[in-house]
């Protein structure tokens, strides 16, 4: 499958609205460890055509990356269901990605919301 290319929130919707899980790549074109990573990420896409693979440069979109607290390239970060599920700062070697994309399938989403909403309601206590 392509990886496909985000510009901003608004690339990102369509994206979310039609796939259960993405994976994005946040990186820069002066980052050695961000080119090795694509290979890694593009054999990732060919395996996982069911998941939506995509990539922002940090040196075009700014905002995009802000918008997920990317402080440190290359950053991986998954969503599913909408819900944002990992960070991980550093270039993953295959094997690492290929664990944290079963993890994340394997994830009882009904559970990863309710734990959410114990969290806000703990938030919500302390105010």
């Amino acid at each position: 499958m392509a990886i496909l290319t985000l510009t901003d929130e608004e690339s990102l919707g369509p994206v979310v609205d039609h796939h259960e899980t993405v994976v994005i790549d946040f990186w820069a074109p002066w980052c050695a460890p961000c080119k090795g990573f694509l290979p890694i990420l593009e054999k990732a896409s060919d395996r996982h055509p069911e998941l939506a693979f995509c990539r922002v440069n940090t040196e075009e979109h700014k905002e995009l990356a802000q918008a997920f607290d990317v402080e440190s390239i290359p950053t991986l970060v998954v969503i599913r269901d909408r819900i944002m599920i990992a960070s991980q700062p550093g270039m993953l070697p295959e094997d690492v990605l290929e664990d944290l994309i079963g993890k994340v399938k394997e994830l009882d989403m009904d559970e990863v919301r309710e734990e959410m909403a114990k969290t806000e309601e703990k938030k919500g206590a302390e105010l």
